[in-house]
């Protein structure tokens, strides 16, 4: 059976996560993770790309991304996975590829998944025992939105904004955002939706969304309407 493009539209946040090829290490030293980050910012500008969270793992990365044009998001994951892997591999002494093949994508409904997704990708870090709390990773852009510091990658979304009337008060309602951590249904919703590529979102927002594009957006839409059975 032939694989579904990827759901791709301008205008919506996108969850996208890239894995290491049989879940290697996609990084060696900590100047890896800075230049991932640094070929992510180039190419979020050149193909007008909002970034609006993210976390690199050992062995893949995570971003969520509202692309302006249709093209912007796979443009931009083309342009980044292949300079990194040059980079990769030249300072690895290494050939081939270090992806598991094409990055994995979906939509996102932003509002009520969209801070949800965030909270989900900061505490990656902490489920994987890597560190206590999402605030002490320093490769994720849970730091920015927390208050610890300034993240150029990072472009908020104006459900962000809505989180408080001051820098202080979003900062402060979002650190409690991930404090309280998601429900587990939620993180299965999240982890599923982006591996499979189906959209996540209520039912009139998917019903709305299947409007814009020819490609199957949920598993349940599958095939064709029935046909009119026509009585004699």
């Amino acid at each position: 059976m032939a694989r579904l493009p990827r759901l791709t539209l301008p205008g919506y946040p996108h969850h996208v996560i890239q894995r290491g090829n049989n879940r290697q290490p996609i990084f060696a030293t900590m100047d890896d993770y800075r230049h991932l980050l640094g070929l992510l910012h180039e190419n979020a500008k050149r193909f007008d790309v909002a970034i609006h969270a993210y976390v690199l793992m050992g062995n893949h990365f995570h971003l969520l991304a509202t692309p302006q044009a249709e093209k912007g998001l796979p443009q931009m994951m083309q342009a980044v996975g292949r300079s990194y892997v040059r980079y990769f591999n030249d300072l690895q002494g290494r050939s081939g590829t270090l992806w598991e093949g094409r990055y994995r994508s979906t939509l996102i409904q932003a509002d009520p998944y969209l801070l949800l997704c965030m909270a989900y990708m900061d505490l990656n870090p902490v489920r994987a025992g890597l560190v206590a709390e999402a605030g002490d990773y320093p490769w994720s852009s849970h730091g920015h939105y927390a208050g610890l510091r300034a993240d150029k990658l990072v472009t908020p979304h104006p459900l962000y904004w809505s989180l408080g009337n001051t820098p202080f008060a979003r900062e402060a309602a979002y650190a409690e955002l991930v404090r309280a951590g998601i429900h587990p249904d939620q993180q299965a919703a999240l982890t599923q939706s982006v591996l499979s590529g189906w959209a996540l979102g209520e039912a009139k927002f998917v019903a709305e969304l299947q409007k814009r594009t020819t490609r199957r957006v949920q598993k349940n839409q599958a095939g064709r309407p029935p046909a009119k059975v026509v009585s004699d």
